[in-house]
């Protein structure tokens, strides 16, 4: 059979050559990368079609890279080096931050290399620009682990669920947020105490503000968003809200009331006004007991997507960690490996859809989101303090789902109310939210966090 001429050919000599690798970083998972890719080569090449070896590895810990690679390769601690290496066929970005990691990419693009990546920051901030520089040179980035580590959540948006519309995905895509919920829940700790669990642990970092306030989680819902809807990355979009504020008590009520509370990242296509639009947020969340993904416990992840044609899927597995992040990295370098060859216009394309049909969709602003939600309000303990915070809410067209009216303890004059709403649009609640905290019997600031039915 003829050859196609717009298709390169590749003689068995070349396809049995090593695809050979720049590691830049031997940390964590650096460190997985390189000891699961030494244990499994064998297994490794043969689904690859070609033999994948790190040569070369740059850290600024030389001693440790020389640790940690016995001796096998060549270390330096200049990343630019290996970026500029002409044997070098593949970077591999396990660095992380904004900064000169973005630097090493676009210059390994720049050089015709092609980039795996985990660095799901830079990519959500920056991966607009980086696509475009891969996709006008002719090379792949790839970023498997930069989402929930373990778990082929990527590959599944990207090619699994082609066929579908997708209509939303919800995750719980950070696993040190899930065991501090957790542990709130299990052992009724406030979460400072449980935070400290988290640390002594290992399971938060030093410093876990990123963690902690959703910002890792918007960072990685962010390229779910633009892999499920053809968009671009739009993090600066993106509402984000954390758990440092969560308290004990609305743990123990969303309990009592049939919920548990997860962190989720939540992207939705939705139409408003006529127009298509896309919600984008992070935020804690009740989600009925019943649903899996409600009973993901510890530092596991779980991301839920809901397609037209498949209807609701379910990932879940280890989000982070030195070898699960590397099982999802080598996963990319046996992609990259298999895809070498290819015709850059007949690869699959970084972002699910082809660079041409990427929409403008805008993200909604948090205003216009549209779900239910729970109340709790510290209020006096006397008559019609109730009538009048229920005739606020219907005033803005908020209907009630279930509520709890805590008695007082002896000689307590103020309780609690918890109140769980039908679906309504976030400004409703603005306005209604205002509206009770103004009233004299309410005594503390509204606590507020949104539900999802998840089916």
């Amino acid at each position: 059979m003829a050859n196609n001429q717009d298709t390169p050919s590749h003689n068995a000599t070349e396809l049995a050559q090593p695809m050979n690798v720049g590691l830049l970083g031997i940390g964590t998972v650096g460190g997985g990368t390189y000891g699961v890719l030494a244990r499994n080569a064998a297994e490794i090449t043969r689904r690859a079609g070609r033999p994948i070896r790190i040569t070369h590895v740059a850290d600024k810990n030389i001693a440790l890279a020389q640790q940690a690679t016995h001796g096998q390769v060549a270390v330096t601690d200049d990343a630019f080096a290996v970026v500029a290496n002409p044997d070098i066929d593949i970077v591999v970005e396990l660095i992380g931050g904004y900064g000169v990691a973005k630097e090493l990419v676009m210059q390994a693009i720049a050089n015709g290399k092609h980039v795996v990546t985990a660095n799901k920051a830079l990519l959500a901030v920056h991966g607009n620009e980086i696509f475009a520089a891969a996709q006008a040179k002719g090379v792949i980035v790839a970023f498997e682990a930069a989402v929930a580590g373990g778990i082929p959540i990527v590959k599944a948006v990207r090619e699994g669920l082609t066929a579908n519309r997708i209509d939303w995905i919800a995750g719980i895509i950070n696993g040190t947020t899930n065991f501090i919920l957790s542990e709130m829940r299990d052992k009724g700790l406030s979460f400072a105490d449980a935070l400290q669990d988290a640390k002594r642990l290992g399971y938060a970092e030093a410093d876990p503000t990123f963690d902690v306030e959703g910002v890792d989680a918007a960072h990685k819902i962010t390229i779910l968003s633009a892999l499920a809807f053809g968009i671009p990355m739009q993090f600066d979009r993106a509402h984000i809200e954390g758990i440092s504020k969560l308290e004990a008590d609305d743990i123990r009520y969303a309990e009592q009331l049939g919920y548990r509370i997860k962190l989720l990242g939540i992207t939705r296509r939705r139409e408003l006004n006529g127009k298509a639009g896309i919600e984008l947020r992070v935020h804690p969340t009740l989600i009925p007991a019943k649903r899996l993904i409600a009973n993901v416990e510890g530092v596991m992840n779980a991301v839920l997507v809901q397609g037209d044609a498949v209807g609701a899927t379910l990932y879940y597995g280890r989000g982070a960690g030195a070898e699960p992040t590397a099982s999802a990295v080598i996963a990319d370098l046996v992609d990259v490996t298999r895809m070498h060859t290819a015709d850059p216009e007949h690869r699959v394309p970084h972002l699910a859809f082809q660079p041409g049909a990427v929409e403008d969709t805008p993200v909604l602003p948090l205003s216009a989101i549209e779900t239910s939600y729970y109340l709790r309000l510290r209020v006096d303990d006397k008559p019609g303090v109730l009538a009048d915070i229920t005739r606020i809410l219907a005033d803005q067209d908020i209907s009630i789902e279930a509520m709890i009216q805590r008695e007082p303890g002896e000689g307590e004059s103020q309780t609690d109310i918890i109140i769980l709403t039908h679906m309504t649009i976030e400004q409703n609640i603005d306005v209604a939210i205002a509206k009770i905290e103004a009233l004299p019997a309410v005594k503390k600031p509204a606590t507020r966090l949104r539900m999802e039915a998840l089916g």
